[in-house]
């Protein structure tokens, strides 16, 4: 099933076979709005990082996931306060690696009832086997260094962690931004037990503005929500492909673009002239449906 594209209004569905890209002329260097604290979204500002992660009351530990190399997978771990079970959302941080930020949504994640697994996928790459914070501004080339194979051993790890837990009900899905984002789908690409996969503004792994992987897609088992800024073409372009090459395989694929916002709209919620912050008010209710309904 594909479900088509919608505007940013979250009572507006449309599931017609056209495709609307839509555009707007607010840039992200426009000038920073007000974002107010708002405990039901992810915090969309350094000063609300903070304030998430000192006011949470939700417990979270860091743990050392053990991988068969031998290397250790640092891993921030967010638990829902629920007194039955709760599926597992595995979180992939964006380019910059382990982040407040990225904590943060894990921490988001367990207040609206999902244990949250949030690896440093950086781990063992920096200094005496350390991880984000030991490559310091060396992170962008080390993640970039970091295969498709490699990711996937690294988040197959975190999922049988997630799934071994007594709290867990054994359903994992995952979730990334930007860089994670492409992650997220090239894990649904290769993990054919993954119960839902969810993209931030991130592409299919290997399509471009002319074609997708249609093989490789093909044996996609899990259902993929995609969310969008408008203003994103580097990801946008590659959109037409991907959605031909999931409908051509009749596979689940949710997308929707809100207008006028930006690349990491989620984490630059102040950006944009406001509509990162409409993106995200509306992405996130739509994130929480689509992991509720496939990770009963």
């Amino acid at each position: 099933m594909i479900a088509r594209m919608t505007a940013a209004l979250p009572t507006v569905r449309s599931f017609a076979a056209s495709i609307l890209f839509a555009t707007c002329a607010i840039s992200q260097d426009a000038a920073p709005v007000d974002v107010p604290w708002d405990d039901a979204l992810p915090p969309g500002t350094a000063t609300h990082v903070a304030k998430a992660l000192a006011d949470s009351p939700r417990h979270g530990e860091w743990v050392d996931i053990a991988m068969a190399d031998g290397t250790k997978l640092v891993t921030w771990v967010v638990y829902p306060e629920r007194r039955d079970k709760a599926g597992v959302v595995l979180v992939i941080h964006d380019i910059r690696g382990m982040s407040d930020w990225i904590r943060a949504v894990g921490d988001q994640l367990a207040q609206d009832g999902f244990i949250a697994v949030v690896p440093d996928f950086l781990s063992g790459k920096g200094k005496d086997g350390g991880g984000t914070a030991a490559l310091g501004g060396d992170v962008g080339q080390a993640i970039r260094r970091l295969g498709e194979d490699e990711m996937l051993t690294r988040l197959d790890a975190a999922k049988a962690f997630g799934e071994k837990l007594p709290a867990s009900n054994g359903r994992t899905a995952v979730i990334g931004f930007c860089w994670g984002g492409t992650q997220s789908f090239g894990y649904a690409l290769g993990q054919p037990k993954l119960a839902a996969a969810v993209v931030f503004y991130g592409s299919l792994p290997g399509a471009t503005a002319d074609a997708a992987p249609e093989a490789r897609v093909a044996k996609i088992e899990a259902p993929v929500l995609g969310l969008y800024g408008g203003n994103d073409a580097r990801i946008n372009t590659t959109l037409p492909p991907t959605i031909a090459a999931m409908q051509k395989a009749g596979k689940t694929y949710e997308f929707h673009t809100f207008e006028g916002a930006g690349h990491a709209f989620t984490s630059r919620q102040d950006g944009a002239g406001g509509a990162n912050l409409s993106a995200t008010r509306h992405a996130w209710p739509l994130t929480l449906t689509f992991l509720r309904r496939h990770l009963k």
